[in-house]
């Protein structure tokens, strides 16, 4: 077995809670376009927006690679009939990029990857739109590779293989830390890498683990993590 030399994350309910950060911006978007164009806010709701987007995300995979471009879509659709202006789109897009990169880290995301970068390789494979420079923490990593810029998508090999590329190591070298069993520990072993379901919800293997699913390691947060690896 190849010696461990990077670990690379998730980022959404990995190293932060996501729907309470999805929530709360969706929230300040709404209230913004009640007092910047109501017209659309009249004919809209939060609910409606988050039903047209998924209808469009499963109509054209173009979609499934970036969500900011999905929201954005969905957002011009809604000031198109509400007969708004749509070059407000985009501010009203910022509004919502900076609600969405204003997450709460689990406690245990610092102190751990601090400790991790002095003897490992560190890097982030989201499907995400998080900006990890908004957020505080690109520092704490070697590379970071989004779907929506990369052009593919976990469980694809291959945003897993740039990531172990952009650090200069074989994917058997790496360990893949994330929530999800199919995209995050079984994409990641079918790209080569050795992966660790992060149960951050304690949920048991017969509830939150597909029975065909076998990960490395199964740890409840990032410090039994740091400790599976020092083993």
């Amino acid at each position: 077995m190849s010696v461990i030399k990077a670990v690379l994350f998730d980022l959404d309910d990995t190293l932060w809670p996501i729907v309470p950060v999805i929530k709360r911006a969706e929230n300040i978007l709404f209230e913004w376009l009640e007092r910047n164009v109501p017209a659309v806010a009249a004919r809209v709701s939060i609910e409606g927006l988050r039903a047209r987007r998924q209808a469009l995300m499963e109509s054209d995979p173009v979609y499934q690679l970036d969500l900011r471009a999905l929201r954005h879509a969905v957002l011009v659709e809604a000031f198109i009939d509400a007969g708004e202006d749509v070059r407000l789109v985009d501010e009203a897009m910022a509004v919502f990029s900076r609600a969405r990169n204003e997450v709460t880290l689990f406690e245990d995301v610092l102190p751990v990857l601090g400790r991790m970068k002095r003897r490992l390789a560190l890097a982030t494979v989201s499907n995400g739109v998080s900006d990890l420079d908004a957020i505080g923490i690109a520092h704490l990593f070697d590379a970071s590779i989004a779907a929506y810029s990369f052009g593919r998508a976990k469980p694809d090999p291959s945003i897993f293989h740039a990531a172990c590329d952009a650090l200069k190591i074989a994917p058997g070298e790496a360990i893949y830390v994330g929530d999800d069993p199919l995209l995050d520990v079984v994409g990641a072993q079918k790209a080569g890498l050795r992966a660790v379901w992060l149960n951050r919800d304690g949920l048991g293997p017969a509830r939150g683990l597909p029975e065909h699913v076998r990960p490395d390691a199964v740890c409840a947060d990032l410090i039994e993590l740091e400790r599976w690896i020092g083993q």
